[in-house]
């Protein structure tokens, strides 16, 4: 090839699998609120400095007040969206949201499979919206096909309470322990608890495995309400994993992370309010504006040790 000024002043390419950023694939739904689901994880998973290829698995219809209905996407068109990236890209962690159906999790299931050296991230939402019989034929096919594939489980204390110890009967709700050796008899290592109610008005989440609690996070209660807090922290717990971290930073890390995107959220709509996700870019934005300079907004876990973040 002539050596034109074009072909000198080209850019160097990277080989395939030397991308400077890590690539997490995600499986979930598109949200019109922009308060959960793949909004979520695209910008919580790129403010953590990785490149997502998110696979849609269908739809809410959905305000930021409650979610009207899903739409799922035909199984089919999820193994062709996720195949088709990953012959492509290789992948450092998967991340799983809700999916619709038991035949996309059946799917995804066989795609992890294949991948069984990359940690799959799986967070169960809320599904009191949706019909009981739709709910307890997700969470079984749930339990058989995708929990055997997950690392870490993320998910609230009640709805993780509610679904793997049904028969619980203490006086006491379950502790992470417990709820971490309910979801270890389905092969799952690792359980984030987030909710637990403390006695004096703080909210805890635990980062527990049958054999203890790993790491322990207490927060300040928030008068709002949000949706979107849990797709926000599994995404951005996923980016930091696949970035490399080991589980109990990438977890300290996700739970500042989720706490500063709290603590700058507002209120688009009527309903809930949402985490704002992209809280660092207006902070460099308003150090620029008022002539100081601009520092780095890295997330250092050191700084914002587990047990004096707010929530």
């Amino acid at each position: 090839m002539p050596d034109t000024p074009e072909s000198r002043t080209a850019p160097p390419t990277e080989a395939p699998g030397e991308s400077s950023l890590p690539c997490v694939m995600v499986f979930n739904a598109s949200d019109p609120s922009g308060a959960g689901g793949l909004s979520a994880d695209i910008t919580a998973m790129s403010s953590a400095s990785a490149h997502v290829l998110p696979v849609v698995t269908g739809a809410y219809v959905r305000d930021t007040s409650e979610v009207h209905d899903h739409l799922p996407f035909d199984e089919e068109a999820v193994a062709d969206q996720a195949r088709c990236a990953l012959e492509d890209m290789p992948v450092q962690a998967f991340k799983v949201g809700f999916v619709g159906s038991p035949e996309n999790l059946s799917t995804i299931a066989g795609i992890t499979s294949d991948y069984a050296e990359v940690p799959v991230i799986t967070y169960m939402p809320d599904l009191s919206w949706w019909d009981e019989v739709e709910i307890e034929t997700y969470l079984d096919a749930c339990v058989e096909l995708l929990l055997p594939q997950t690392t870490v489980l993320v998910g609230n204390h009640s709805t993780l309470s509610r679904w793997l110890l049904p028969e619980w009967e203490g006086d006491r709700p379950p502790s992470a322990r417990e709820v971490a050796r309910a979801a270890a008899v389905h092969g799952v290592p690792y359980t984030l608890v987030t909710g637990f109610n403390a006695a004096d008005q703080h909210l805890e989440s635990h980062l527990a495995s049958p054999e203890t609690v790993l790491a322990t996070a207490r927060y300040e209660r928030f008068e709002a309400t949000f949706s979107g807090a849990g797709d926000t922290l599994s995404a951005a717990l996923c980016a930091l994993i696949a970035g490399g971290q080991d589980l109990q930073t990438a977890c300290a890390e996700a739970l500042t992370y989720l706490d500063q995107c709290l603590d700058a959220g507002f209120q688009p709509g009527m309903g809930h309010a949402v985490p704002d996700r992209l809280f660092w870019a207006h902070e460099d934005e308003a150090a620029g504006t008022d002539g100081e300079d601009q520092t780095d907004s890295t997330l250092d876990a050191d700084d914002f040790p587990l047990d004096t973040t707010r929530h």
